[in-house]
């Protein structure tokens, strides 16, 4: 006979495993494309028949402080958001500060198929646009049947 004691009230024990197992993965993201809350720059991936469109959203930065490498296929975009010239004055007791500041570091995986040495950035109106060109391999094409 097993030393090993059993609940007979299966379901609340499959219950009280379930909730075990939600709080081991709390705060870890719900699929492989969700992210953390707080990850900064936001950013928006998508693609075209000729290359892969990234846009991060990073208002306030100076264009020239913004670092963008690609190596061994992570793309990674760094900086530093610094605090704005117009402090609070003394008398203001702050109880709400929800604007980021400070150094940044984003990585994203790119596809098999990014070109590295075609990529294009730019930095308008608070948004920096990423376009990585696919290689000629990877492009669709057409083929003529005969």
């Amino acid at each position: 006979m097993s030393d090993l004691m059993f609940s007979t009230d299966l379901p609340r024990e499959f219950d009280r495993l379930q909730r075990q197992m939600t709080s081991l993965f709390a705060g870890l993201p719900a699929s492989l494309r969700a992210t953390r809350i707080g990850l900064f720059p936001p950013v928006n991936i998508g693609s075209t028949d000729d290359s892969i469109e990234i846009v991060a959203f990073a208002p306030g930065l100076d264009p020239g402080q913004l670092d963008v490498s690609i190596d061994k296929g992570l793309l990674t975009i760094s900086g530093e958001r610094k605090t704005p010239a117009q402090d609070v004055p003394d008398d203001v007791k702050v109880y709400a500060a929800e604007r980021f500041t400070g150094a940044f570091r984003r990585v994203i995986e790119l596809p098999p198929h990014a070109d590295p040495d075609n990529v294009k950035a730019r930095y308008v109106n608070g948004c920096l646009t990423i376009s990585i060109g696919r290689s000629e391999a990877s492009k669709p094409r057409a083929i003529t049947v005969q």
